[in-house]
């Protein structure tokens, strides 16, 4: 068994617009730095469409319906808010996004991969039960996250968040879902401004570990593994899901932690390994943020490294 990559050209036909920085340049950036030769055993599969029973296990339908229908069905874009827009292929592209995370649940759950990476965009860990916002429709790693409890019967699924930004939504969607822990490591006083150490869930688990801006390597490691790590594994999941954003890396333009590629690598070696321990070593991982292209594609090649154990 090995890594597979789900992705999708629909998620490139998402279009944001002139200068967002979530542009389709991204997925291009992360897809061609793992072309390179140390990635030839790296399975590649299509994201398939997710279904409306499987988007409405973290969304109402009266919502879904609203993003779907507000797809143009023209050139020109349609503003949710300021942020996050919706262009011709934006509807195709997020159920896609979201499919990819079903999918890779699917394939780990069912042995025929050791763990999966989703390639693909909008991102989604922002978008609430109810609201889409700073770029995101749909919560791909809570619907993959809900998918994993419903239809496979996993009774502990942890969803661990290393963007630079807290996922308001993942932590929304999940608080007051039993047997679910979201855990984040992200900038205090940053974008969308939660995550505060006291948000600690209601029927589900809830661990935030802010981090002050210009936090380094030395001492996002010790964070991560000397507090965080020990909630996770107290936890004890039996399936883990990763929201893999790359915007704490030291050039991304929209935070400022200092991260550097390696870091991802180290991240995703501390996270394996509770898998290993506790969750018969399934994880899937989701793309959510990073937006220097470059720090965006190595630590990419980091973060897949490692999920093949190189």
């Amino acid at each position: 068994m090995t890594t597979l990559l789900f992705t999708h050209s629909l998620c490139l036909e998402h279009d944001t617009g002139d200068y967002h920085p979530e542009c389709s340049d991204r997925l291009k950036a992360v897809l061609a730095a793992l072309e390179s030769e140390e990635f030839s055993l790296l399975l590649r599969d299509e994201a398939p469409r997710a279904t409306m029973e499987q988007v409405m296990r973290a969304h109402p339908l009266e919502y879904i319906d609203l993003v779907l229908e507000s797809v143009p069905d023209g050139p020109g874009l349609f503003h949710l808010d300021n942020d996050t827009m919706l262009s011709r292929a934006s509807g195709e592209a997020a159920l896609r996004a979201a499919g990819a995370g079903v999918a890779a649940v699917d394939a780990v759950a069912l042995g025929q991969v050791r763990n999966c990476f989703c390639a693909v965009r909008p991102p989604g860990h922002h978008a609430e039960i109810s609201t889409a916002m700073g770029f995101c429709l749909f919560n791909n790693a809570a619907i993959a996250a809900l998918h994993a409890r419903v239809a496979h019967g996993f009774q502990r699924v942890a969803v661990v968040d290393f963007d630079v930004h807290h996922g308001n939504g993942t932590q929304q969607i999940l608080w007051d879902q039993p047997g679910t822990f979201y855990a984040s490591t992200h900038q205090e006083h940053a974008f969308p401004e939660t995550g505060q150490a006291d948000e600690t869930g209601g029927l589900g688990e809830v661990f935030n570990l802010p981090l002050p801006a210009g936090t380094g390597s030395a001492d996002f490691r010790e964070a991560f593994g000397d507090i965080l790590i020990p909630r996770l594994r107290q936890f004890n999941p039996d399936f883990l899901i990763i929201s893999a954003g790359f915007d704490a890396h030291a050039a991304d333009p929209l935070a400022h932690l200092r991260l550097t590629g390696r870091d991802f690598g180290w991240i995703t070696r501390q996270l394996l390994q509770v898998a290993e321990d506790h969750a018969g070593r399934r994880v899937v991982s989701l793309l959510e943020g990073g937006y220097d292209l470059r720090a965006l594609a190595d630590s990419t090649r980091e973060h897949v490294r490692a999920l093949m154990g190189y």
